[in-house]
Formats: structure tokens, C-alpha cells, sequence
């Protein structure tokens, strides 16, 4: 018969192990987060922040959408100026507005994955964050013909079981430069967002934007694309960006 010191210590092990099998947020873990952050991933290709490139090329993100009022709008700025763009799309709203997608798809944007309903990653195992991913790859997929080859996570939160995850589902984790954060869901004025993208642009940035309920990141962009276009800019999608890898 087992003794009680012994039951309690066992009683712990698997109230540990469960609760660390089933988060995904890399923070969850502070020890494991140390030990394995953006250099680690990095050095392995496993998670991308930016390419170091010679090339005077940007990639511009839109994540959480496709938005039926301000997406269509982006899309013919973009257009003004020959530049392409990566759509970080969430699989609900890609079936209820599957045009603007198609129509994204036509025009040479990339679509990525952003998971189907757009969770909190901190609050769901792998084994949901792959149906996630995988439910988002086939709608994407239904719509536009292609199934995306990019992941990014909502919230920005990986870990070693997402990595393995999305690699299982064959999508490479894509985040953003960290001084290109713009932060537009906040709402924090379009001067705001126009300066730190024009502040810190730098060849091979992938900047973070969000096209649902974008309303100053439409009027941001309208100032950001002629000035970094001046400026001798490209903006080409992130499959693109990757290939012009120098490192």
C-alpha cells in the first residue's frame, strides 16, 4: 500500500505534468522561456521575426481579418503602389466574407493561417491548436485553392509544443520585428502608427498590422506606403521576404 508522504508526491507529479502538457504560451514555463527564446528558434528556423537582407524590401502584415469594410479598402491602397502583403487570416471570419479573401488571392497577396477561431493559446492544448490550425488550412483552402504555408499565432505566443505543432501541419511560424510592432488594434492615433513604421524601417522588417476594424490603420497606410515607397521600398509578402534571406 502506497504511504501517504508518497500519494501526496505522486498527487503533485500529475497536476504538474498536466497543467505543463497542456500549455502552449512559452510564458507559461519562465525556466523553459529563458532557455528557449527568440535566439534559440531563430538559430533552428523555427520561428521567423525578420530577414536579414541586403535588399530594400518590407513585408506589411495584416492579422484578424478579413474585415468586409476596411479590408477591401487596403487592398486597393496596396494596389496603388504595386505592393504586396501577407493576410494573417482567422478560418471563421474567412467563411463568412470568402470573396474578399479569393479577391486578395487574385491580386497576389499571401494568405496565412491564424487559426480558426482565433483562441487564447495560453488556455488550450496542442491537441486543440492543431485543429485549429487545421480546420483554418482547409477553409483557407476551400476559398482561394492554395493552403497557406505560414502560421502566426494570435497573441504572438509559441513554445516548443506549438513549433512542433505547426510543423507537424507544415506551416512556418511567422512573427514580427519587434520596433515594427504598431499596435493599431489600441487605436492609438494614426500619427502613432505612421511614425513608428517610417521611424524604424529597416530592410527585411515584417511589420504588424490588423485589417478588423481598422479604421487608422487605413488612414496609416494611405501615409506609410508614398513615403517608404519614396524612400525606394519594395513591399512583397513574407513567402517573398524569405527567399531574399542573406544570413
Amino acid at each position: 500500500m502506497m504511504k501517504p508522504v508518497a500519494l501526496v508526491l505522486v498527487t503533485v507529479a500529475l497536476v504538474v505534468t498536466s497543467l505543463c502538457g497542456s500549455a502552449i504560451a512559452q510564458n507559461a514555463d519562465p525556466l523553459l522561456a529563458a532557455k528557449k527564446g527568440r535566439k534559440y528558434y531563430e538559430s533552428r528556423k523555427e520561428i521567423v521575426w525578420e530577414v536579414p537582407t541586403k535588399d530594400k524590401v518590407i513585408a506589411l502584415t495584416f492579422d484578424d481579418g478579413p474585415d468586409p469594410h476596411y479590408t477591401p479598402q487596403l487592398a486597393a491602397l496596396l494596389k496603388q503602389y504595386n505592393a504586396k502583403a501577407t493576410f494573417f487570416v482567422v478560418g471563421s471570419r474567412v467563411k463568412k466574407f470568402p470573396n474578399i479573401v479569393r479577391a486578395l488571392s487574385k491580386d497576389g497577396h499571401e494568405i496565412g493561417n491564424h487559426t480558426q477561431n482565433h483562441p487564447d493559446l495560453r488556455r488550450i492544448s496542442s491537441i486543440k491548436l492543431e485543429e485549429e490550425i487545421s480546420k483554418a488550412n482547409q477553409t483557407i483552402r476551400t476559398v482561394t485553392g492554395n493552403t497557406p504555408s505560414l502560421f502566426r499565432p494570435p497573441g504572438g505566443y509559441y513554445s516548443e509544443s506549438l513549433v512542433h505543432v505547426a510543423k507537424k501541419m507544415d506551416n512556418l511560424v511567422i512573427m514580427w520585428s519587434w520596433h515594427q510592432d504598431t499596435r493599431d488594434w489600441s487605436n492609438p492615433g494614426v500619427k502613432k502608427i505612421v511614425n513608428k513604421v517610417l521611424t524604424n524601417a529597416r530592410n527585411g522588417d515584417i511589420v504588424l498590422f490588423h485589417d478588423n476594424g481598422g479604421r487608422q490603420t487605413v488612414e496609416a497606410i494611405k501615409k506609410i506606403l508614398p513615403e517608404l515607397h519614396q524612400k525606394g521600398y519594395q513591399f512583397v509578402t513574407v513567402s517573398d521576404l524569405l527567399k531574399r534571406n542573406q544570413k
